[in-house]
Order: C-alpha cells, then sequence, then structure tokens
C-alpha cells in the first residue's frame, strides 16, 4: 500500500505591526480545507472532507486554530524578538504507511529558511536557524501543553480525518478522467526548426506517461513539463519536442493513462485533429452561410 498523508499548511506574515495568516489542508495532491481568516472558519472544499466532525468538535477546532495564531504571533515577536517584516511558514504532515502506522512532523521555516522541526513529541532547531532556533525549541519544550497538543494532533486527529477522507472521498478519490490531448508548434527554437507540443489535460489521476515517438521508438529529446492542477480537480501537462523542420513527419505523441484502459492516445504531427478540425470546420461553415445570406439580402432589398 502506498503512503497516504494529510497537509496542513500555514503561512504568516508580519508587517506594519500586524499579522495576516493562510492555511490550507490537502489531502496527499488534492486541496480538501481553507482557511477563511476574515471569519475565522475552516472552509471545506468538497461535501466529504469534512470527515464525521460534529459541529461542536469544529468548533472547538476552529477555536484551536485561532488560540494557535495567536500563541505564535506573541512567541515569534516577544519572545524570540524577530522584527517585521517576514514571513513564517508551516507544514504539519501525517502519513500512513503500510506496516509502519501513523507518522508525524512538523517543519518550520522563516523566510523559506529551515528553522525547527518537531517529531516525537519533541521540538529540534535546523543548524541554518543558529540561536534563536536553539532558543525557541528550549522555550516550547518547557510548555508541555503546546507540546502536547501538537502531538495529539499528528497522533489522534489527523490520523482519524485520513480514515475519513478516505471512506467520505472513494469515489472522488478513484474516479477516472480520460485525458484530451491535442498538438501545436510552439516558438521556433532557430533558423529550420520546430518546437512540436503536446498538450495533456482533464485527466485523474494525476500518474500518466506522455512521449514523443516515431514508430516504437521514444524520442529521447521530449521535454516534459510538470503536471499542474486544472480548476476542476483533473490535471495537465505539455510534452515538447526541437526537432528539424524536414524530420517532423512521422513524429507522433504518445500518452498512457489508467482511464485510457490500455487504450493510448496517439497524435500524429501534421495529421488532421479530429475534434479541432470539426470545430474549425464548423466556424468556416457557419461563417460562409453568414456572408452568403448577407450579400443575398444586399441584393434582394
Amino acid at each position: 500500500m502506498d503512503p497516504v498523508s494529510f497537509h496542513l499548511l500555514q503561512t504568516s506574515t508580519f508587517n506594519n505591526h500586524s499579522w495576516v495568516h493562510q492555511g490550507s489542508g490537502w489531502f496527499g495532491e488534492l486541496q480538501t480545507h481553507s482557511w477563511n481568516r476574515s471569519s475565522g472558519t475552516i472552509i471545506f472544499l468538497y461535501p466529504w472532507s469534512r470527515g464525521n466532525i460534529s459541529n461542536k468538535e469544529l468548533m472547538d477546532l476552529e477555536r484551536l486554530v485561532q488560540l494557535y495564531f495567536n500563541e505564535h504571533q506573541d512567541f515569534y515577536i516577544s519572545q524570540l524578538m524577530f522584527k517585521g517584516p517576514f514571513d513564517l511558514q508551516v507544514a504539519a504532515d501525517c502519513e500512513r504507511h503500510s506496516g509502519k502506522g501513523f507518522l508525524g512532523f512538523v517543519q518550520v521555516a522563516i523566510q523559506g529558511h529551515d528553522f525547527i522541526s518537531f517529531q516525537n513529541e519533541t521540538w529540534s532547531p535546523y543548524p541554518m536557524g543558529g540561536r534563536k532556533a536553539q532558543k525557541a525549541c528550549n522555550l516550547i519544550n518547557l510548555n508541555q501543553v503546546y507540546t502536547n497538543r501538537k502531538h495529539w494532533l499528528l497522533s489522534y486527529a489527523c490520523p482519524r480525518l485520513i480514515s475519513e477522507l478516505l471512506d467520505g472521498g472513494k469515489a472522488h478519490l478513484q474516479r477516472q478522467v480520460k485525458p484530451e490531448a491535442w498538438l501545436s508548434s510552439g516558438p521556433s527554437p532557430g533558423p529550420g526548426r520546430l518546437l512540436l507540443v503536446c498538450h495533456v489535460s482533464g485527466f485523474y489521476p494525476k500518474p500518466v506517461w506522455v512521449m514523443w515517438m516515431r514508430g516504437e521508438q521514444e524520442q529521447l529529446g521530449t521535454q516534459r513539463g510538470d503536471i499542474l492542477p486544472n480548476a476542476d480537480g483533473t490535471w495537465h501537462l505539455q510534452a515538447t519536442l526541437d526537432v528539424a523542420a524536414g524530420e517532423a513527419a512521422g513524429l507522433a505523441c504518445r500518452v498512457k493513462h489508467s482511464s485510457l484502459g490500455g487504450q493510448d492516445l496517439v497524435l500524429y504531427w501534421g495529421a488532421p485533429q479530429s475534434a479541432l478540425g470539426w470545430i474549425l470546420f464548423a466556424v468556416i461553415v457557419a461563417l460562409a452561410l453568414l456572408t452568403g445570406l448577407g450579400f443575398w439580402f444586399r441584393k434582394r432589398w
């Protein structure tokens, strides 16, 4: 069984004697929660992302988050004497591993640099955090209430949430959405050369294989971009190939994805692309009809 994880991400910015807090929750690579800083409430991005939490538990959790933000503000300004402006990043993760149960840890960074971490009920400084990181750990480790609360969140609340998300979101998480693919040319890499672009979008789950091919031979010059999220929770990416203009004929983009049932998508460079072709054809016909009707009406009247 692959590891299953839940991540809480926090970014807090201190500037002009005030704080701005942003927070989000991620089930694997799917964002399921966000923090409404205006109302101080948790936003559930899917109906199932609330799990089985009761209204009372939700109110208690939101008060706990507010308390946590207030404690952070006092700790970094009053006790560690940080001067603004600065950014604070916190990542709290718990992961379920087959045969190992749940593993939880917290990482804190200042201005993008590792500062302190929490695991096994102990806070530890990162070397680049210097004396302030050591002081921070000494102070927090003495605060047993705060440390116990963090341990409870990682060892009980987070594993419970993972189990409920797996159960409630099963239909969403196990869905299969077929990719759409089309070809285009990118900016010319140079005289006599073409940049072939294979666009693949709208697929779920995330793992996908995209490669430019000549027959059954993979083109090792294929450059695959990052797989990025769409607004609807599916994914998209591009794969490019820099070739001499005279060598583009016979090349094809091949797409493998679990939703295709072993039937790969294969798009040949220079061949008509059915969906796009029909759309262009329909537009041309419509314009021709409108032009013809307009000419007829002008002559008739």
